[in-house]
């Protein structure tokens, strides 16, 4: 997407100490990076993270979000449209995020 002009930008809220699976995940984010993605982690085990939801969120073009919704175990089971009122309180939550999000290579240096 980012050949096309498009800006990919995500921030991953977890908890350390990373559980094997968080690793394998996280593992794969060099190549979103090479790819041109952007990517941060707030880590709040080492960052006082407040003012974020507690669910995940995409905004498409700055003006689409979209709750993620997730089953009990953590499978995804869908997203939900949410309404044009909501855009401008999630495109605070992202800028707050983009803001105290550590860049992934620095996190994944201390971390892996």
């Amino acid at each position: 997407m980012t050949d096309r002009g498009k800006q990919v930008s995500r921030v991953h809220v977890l908890t350390s100490p990373l559980t094997d699976y968080l690793r394998y995940e996280l593992a794969a984010y060099p190549g979103d990076i090479t790819a041109g993605e952007t990517i941060g982690i707030l880590d709040k085990a080492e960052q006082d993270v407040t003012g974020l939801p507690d669910h995940d969120f995409w905004l498409f073009d700055d003006r689409d979000v979209y709750r993620m919704h997730y089953a009990p175990e953590g499978a995804f089971t869908g997203a939900e449209l949410l309404p044009a009122h909501r855009l401008a309180e999630y495109r605070g939550y992202r800028d707050r995020a983009l803001a105290e999000a550590v860049p992934f290579a620095d996190y994944w240096e201390r971390h892996h």
